[in-house]
């Protein structure tokens, strides 16, 4: 069985390579998948997740996550979402590999949103606006800037200054165009892309601020309690998913469906049926588009299959 630490999968996994994987995933079928939440007995905001998944005719992965708010605020700071992730051969339930569950939601959740960023992004794309500076913020700079190799500059912005400065500083450290912002209606009007990696449970990026051509990411309201954007961005823009499982129960999706401002007809596709060719990307250069990334199982099984396929 192999085994893989956070540097291990890092390393396997360079965001091309995954963003082809992932790819390549998606034009085969949905595969079997779950999800099993338990709450912290205490009442805490912590919670502890399953996610097992299983992929007819291959593998089963079961990701095992801890989702703990207010680990970034210990000393030292430890990911809000940490655990493991293993991977087991479909015919004998036999374990293939064990790794560090951090590293691979970064690169599965980065991954995602990158295959999205270079269906969908322009392909002359320069400004990258990331909004939000917690311990994904980095991954997504350079997944996007992966898709996207048009890419010049990243802004970084969050409500506490000093985090947006520290990733910028960590990404000029690797040889990235990067800065700390104060304003984010400024970032978001200058922004050609903009991946949004919070925990907002109000508007941050205003739709009636979106330049002709913006491709807009949403990760980070996983619950119908949090939110990036308005509704105004979504009446602008062509809405993609990476799949429509679940979509209703995230945040800024979810409240537009139920409120009728959108209806599930106005989600122009998914990662399968834009792999598969059922839906098209980006039709025009003024177009603005956004991605929400609902995340699921079957993201985790893709890519403990891209790992093992790369070790």
């Amino acid at each position: 069985m192999k085994v893989f630490d956070a540097e291990a999968v890092h390393e396997a996994l360079p965001w091309s390579y995954l963003i082809d994987a992932l790819s390549h995933a998606h034009r085969g079928s949905m595969p079997l998948s779950d999800v099993v939440v338990q709450n912290d007995p205490n009442k805490t905001a912590n919670q502890f997740i399953t996610l097992p998944g299983w992929v007819a005719g291959g593998p089963i992965a079961v990701k095992m996550v801890g989702v703990f708010p207010g680990n970034e605020k210990l000393t030292p700071p430890q990911p809000n979402v940490q655990g493991l992730v293993a991977l087991f051969d479909g015919s004998t339930g036999a374990p293939m590999l064990v790794a560090d569950g951090a590293a691979m939601t970064a690169r599965k959740t980065a991954g995602d949103s990158a295959l999205a960023a270079s269906l969908l992004a322009r392909d002359d794309a320069e400004v990258l606006l990331v909004v939000g500076a917690g311990a994904l913020a980095p991954h997504f700079a350079r997944a996007h800037m992966a898709a996207r190799p048009s890419l010049k500059r990243v802004l970084i912005w969050n409500r506490t200054l000093p985090k947006a400065e520290n990733v910028a500083a960590d990404l000029r450290a690797g040889g990235v165009n990067a800065e700390a912002v104060n304003d984010i209606d400024a970032a978001v009007a200058a922004a050609d892309v903009i991946t949004c990696v919070t925990m907002s449970d109000r508007t941050l990026v205003k739709g009636a601020l979106l330049k002709p051509g913006t491709h807009l990411d949403l990760v980070g309201a996983y619950a119908t309690s949090l939110r990036e954007t308005d509704e105004e961005a979504l009446k602008r823009a062509r809405i993609f998913v990476d799949t429509r499982h679940g979509m209703e129960n995230t945040g800024d999706l979810g409240p537009a469906l139920r409120s009728g401002l959108i209806t599930p007809d106005a989600i122009a596709g998914d990662h399968f049926d834009l792999a598969q060719g059922r839906a098209r990307g980006r039709e025009s250069g003024d177009e603005i588009t956004i991605f929400k990334n609902v995340g699921g199982a079957h993201l985790d099984v893709f890519t403990a299959i891209a790992l093992n396929n790369a070790a």
